[in-house]
């Protein structure tokens, strides 16, 4: 099985998604040497148009994406197509995880920027515990609701700034389109409520959401070293804590 790399472009991945694509590399090749089986079962719970689910396909494992708009899976099954993959697509909802899935199939299930809009993020959690396999790995993302008031204040919206870090869902406001969002404390909380370990905790857009664009695009190496900045940053104790998104990496028991 090939770990180094999901495919040629992600070779040299963006800024937003490097820190990512690297747990999950690392990830994908501890659980192959521990299962002894190169091909491994991954489900992707609202993975839409299959951004992380076709090259996860590309390197050789089965992989089952759920998600609950047709557009989006349609998206999805050209996107396989094109690639010249296999993905199974499920329409569902995080809640529905357990009438689609069997239990204990999966090594490795994604549940990225889901938490933040399903009813029950307990309940979806719990739901993903019962597919994975003893030592099978959730890899969570979600938003963060510091970076949130960072980014509304560096948009001159000093009162939505303030609101986000005096609500208990992290939110800006009535009209906000996110109903929660989660610091790394919370979601390590929730998890271990919901029989996971924490393992890894990671930062991901720190610098990728706040540099501009022309500063990136119009200097010859700006995007390899953002990379490698982002990398950097991650696992910072501080800088990690106003990242756009949290991402943790918890096994089962």
């Amino acid at each position: 099985m090939r770990t180094e790399g999901v495919t040629r472009q992600a070779a040299v991945p963006a800024a937003r998604t490097a820190v990512l694509w690297d747990a999950l590399r690392a990830v994908l090749a501890e659980r192959a040497y521990a299962t002894g089986r190169a091909r491994l079962d991954i489900i992707d719970a609202g993975g839409g148009t299959g951004g992380f689910a076709v090259p996860l396909a590309g390197l050789g494992h089965a992989v089952t994406v759920v998600d609950p708009s047709p557009d989006s899976l349609a998206a999805l099954e050209r996107r396989a197509a094109e690639a010249g993959v296999g993905v199974r697509a499920l329409q569902g909802d995080a809640a529905d995880l357990g009438d689609l899935l069997p239990e204990g199939g999966a090594d490795l299930v994604l549940c990225h920027s889901v938490l933040e809009y399903v009813d029950d993020p307990a309940g979806a959690l719990r739901a993903v515990a019962r597919l994975l396999r003893p030592g099978g790995v959730v890899s969570l993302l979600a938003a963060n609701p510091v970076a949130t008031a960072v980014h509304r204040a560096l948009s001159g919206r000093f009162e939505e700034a303030r609101l986000v870090l005096g609500d208990d869902e992290g939110r800006w406001g009535d009209r906000d389109p996110t109903p929660r969002r989660f610091t790394g404390e919370r979601l390590a909380a929730l998890l271990a409520a919901t029989g996971f370990t924490v393992g890894e905790v990671h930062g991901v857009r720190i610098f990728a959401d706040l540099v501009p664009s022309r500063l990136v695009d119009g200097e010859p190496g700006a995007a390899e070293a953002l990379v490698a900045l982002e990398r950097a940053a991650a696992t910072h104790p501080v800088l990690r804590e106003i990242a756009t998104q949290t991402h943790v990496l918890a096994t089962l028991g």
